[in-house]
């Protein structure tokens, strides 16, 4: 079998493109963050895995279909693989968060059925999202968790505690990001 590979795992909207309070719904409202092509540029070129987390309650509220999630998805990895960078895989949880389901971030089923279906080495990885519930779902999937402070990103590192301020590592965005997992990751 061959070995295990780290992951960076990815939140999508505020981290990648633009947070909308009200979804991002269709193509017409994705905005790339300034830098985030280029930080998954400079990521690809690692060994890493590139793996999206979003949540997208969207569908199971009913103001979207999965199918429309899906174009958008499929229309952000073009626009990334054109500009150089890569996204091996999306996983995304459809579902309302009183459904009570393992896949909605913060619980970690996404990155634990991407760690058994992609063979990644959690311990090595990454996630790097704007989201009190991104960093707790790295934490709970035994991954090194990174806010960012775009999207809800500001208020999420307002909120925590000095404790957590010491524990999460906090950068501006995902150019920061990126350039702290291969400072601290040097073998990729």
């Amino acid at each position: 079998m061959v070995d295990a590979r780290p992951a960076v795992f990815l939140d999508r909207d505020g981290v990648i493109n633009a947070y909308r309070s009200n979804y991002v719904k269709r193509w017409s409202e994705v905005s790339f963050l300034p830098g985030s092509l280029a930080a998954l540029r400079r990521l690809s070129a690692t060994c890493c895995r590139i793996v999206v987390v979003t949540n997208q309650s969207a569908v199971g509220r009913g103001i979207m279909t999965l199918d429309e999630v899906s174009e958008i998805n499929r229309r952000l990895v073009d626009v990334i693989t054109a500009q150089g960078g890569r996204i091996d895989r999306i996983y995304i949880c459809p579902h309302r968060p009183e459904a009570g389901c393992t896949c909605r971030k913060p619980r970690p089923g996404m990155l634990l059925a991407a760690a058994a279906e992609m063979n990644l080495d959690l311990g090595s990885s990454y996630l790097v999202g704007d989201a009190r519930s991104d960093v707790e779902a790295a934490r709970a999937a035994g991954v090194r968790g990174i806010i960012v402070l775009t999207g809800r990103g500001k208020q999420t590192a307002e909120s925590l505690s000095p404790d957590e301020r010491a524990t999460w590592r906090i950068v501006q965005d995902l150019e920061g990001a990126v350039a702290y997992i291969l400072d601290d990751h040097r073998q990729l």
